[in-house]
């Protein structure tokens, strides 16, 4: 399983649920290559577990989870003390 650190996301603008906000996640590999993933592709990469995600805050590391609203998986990170989101707080990707 590859560790990979989630250093951006893809929101759609004014959209009314967060939980289906997020388009795409992505960061950049060990040896500096650029990935970029649509969230369906990284749920369905967690669930197989081809790729664990994380992302980094305040120098603490939040894992990235699927999470279940209104029977639509999502993404978002493990509970920690940081507001708001980890993932929707991220800069967007290139």
């Amino acid at each position: 399983m590859t560790r990979l650190q989630v250093t951006c996301s893809n929101k759609r603008d004014s959209y009314y649920d967060a939980h289906e906000r997020i388009t795409h996640i992505g960061g950049t590999t060990d040896n500096g290559t650029r990935w970029k993933l649509t969230v369906d592709e990284a749920i369905k990469s967690i669930e197989q577990g081809t790729h664990q995600f994380f992302v980094s805050v305040n120098g603490r590391n939040a894992d990235v989870i699927v999470a279940l609203h209104n029977n639509q998986k999502y993404l978002k990170t493990e509970p920690d003390a940081y507001s708001p989101n980890n993932l929707l707080s991220l800069p967007d990707c290139l």
